[in-house]
């Protein structure tokens, strides 16, 4: 059945008793595809569904099928190179990575021989079955999400790309509430103890200047003034793309000062991770959790290096007194928003204040001031005050 020019046609091939729909795409390449169906109402349907997705700059169904796992996951890594994203790892062997692609990987069979299932296979069920998988291995929520977030993103480049027709819905889990934990000085000097000194210069950055892991690790000693105590950030080491001059505390700055020779990076974090976990539990800030069949790779919980944030912004406002627009500047946030988050409030420093309050209270009233606390204020005082509690 052919139909006027531009409109496409439906074509029977010999020995199918399926119907053909057959057009040409935007770039004049002719497109045949099965419409899976005997009734000529149904595939021509199918046809004009196909000629609509073309207007709209949609990839042909055969072109769909085509598509693969390993074209997606090629997709995102470009992404993340274009835009220079730092969460984007070179391992070892020199390919590209993002926290929670591996899992994907093994969840989908990925190799260099097997490329994985066909687009068309990935939909709101494989997220399902992926969360079952790895939550039967212990895996907890924000972990899962991390790996989800890489599927439904590079799912979302591949739909904004032309490359599918839908945009296949995968849902994240609940996470727990944001970590909240810091650490007493006293303490990190206890942990500090149980960690091997080669370690020492590299946590002291994190605990004191509140650096991140990831920034610490690309420092090189051309970056290091020790002379007048401080590391500069270049633009391209630091996650808002903003170089900054970090300050040294002078322990931090002995432990610099005494290592030798003064060349390339400058924090060695040999074995840190398996150090850390057995530091961590040493000094009860953590525990090491044996995993059946999984001898020498336990599961640990407790502090994580990004907890030494927290600890830094509370340790420089509440304890140093700085102000907060200098500790932004050190940590190197942004947006105060974010800041808050890492400033963390005791309760006891919430009641300390309440009975700073008290007292101020009593100092007013043994001056004779306490009168005016209780007395009705003027008309034009109480509108003053109105405006500024509307203010925050």
């Amino acid at each position: 059945m052919r139909r006027a020019n531009g409109e496409g046609s439906l074509i029977k091939l010999n020995g199918c008793r399926f119907w053909y729909a057959q057009y040409y795409d935007n770039n004049g390449r002719k497109i045949r595809i099965s419409t899976r169906t005997a009734v000529k109402q149904e595939a021509l349907a199918v046809l004009r569904k196909q000629m609509g997705d073309r207007d709209k700059g949609l990839a042909p169904l055969t072109d769909v099928r085509k598509l693969t796992y390993k074209d997606l996951r090629a997709g995102l890594l470009a992404n993340y190179i274009e835009k220079g994203n730092k969460s984007l790892v070179v391992r070892a062997n020199g390919e590209d990575t993002i926290t929670g692609l591996t899992q994907l990987d093994k969840f989908f069979e990925y190799s260099a021989e097997n490329p994985g299932p066909s687009v068309l296979e990935i939909n709101i069920e494989t997220g399902r079955a992926f969360i079952r998988q790895r939550q039967a291995e212990g895996a907890g929520n924000a972990v899962i999400n991390r790996s989800l977030s890489c599927l439904r993103r590079m799912l979302k480049l591949a739909y904004e790309e032309g490359k599918i027709q839908s945009l296949p819905v995968i849902r994240l889990l609940k996470e727990p509430p944001a970590r909240k934990g810091f650490v007493e000085l006293a303490k990190f000097e206890e942990l500090l103890a149980a960690l091997p000194s080669h370690l020492h210069p590299y946590i002291m950055f994190l605990y004191h200047c509140g650096g991140r892991s990831g920034e610490a690790e690309l420092i090189e000693w051309s970056q290091v003034d020790l002379e007048h105590g401080f590391i500069r950030l270049e633009d391209d080491q630091t996650k808002n793309g903003e170089g900054r001059i970090v300050p040294l505390p002078k322990q931090l700055i002995a432990k610099l000062q005494a290592i030798e020779p003064k060349d390339g990076r400058v924090f060695d974090t040999t074995n840190l991770r398996k150090e850390w976990q057995k530091g961590c539990a040493a000094a009860g800030l953590g525990r090491i959790i044996l995993v059946e069949g999984k001898k020498y790779d336990p599961r640990y919980e407790g502090l994580t290096l990004h907890d030494f944030r927290r600890s830094a912004a509370r340790n420089l406002v509440t304890e140093a007194g700085v102000p907060e627009r200098i500790a932004m500047q050190i940590l190197g946030h942004k947006t105060r928003s974010i800041f808050d988050r890492y400033h963390i409030v005791p309760p006891q420093d919430v009641l300390t204040a309440m009975a700073q309050w008290d007292a101020a209270t009593k100092n007013l009233l043994s001056q004779g001031n306490g009168s005016k606390l209780g007395k009705k204020q003027p008309h034009g005082s109480r509108k003053s005050l109105m405006a500024l509690s509307s203010r925050g």
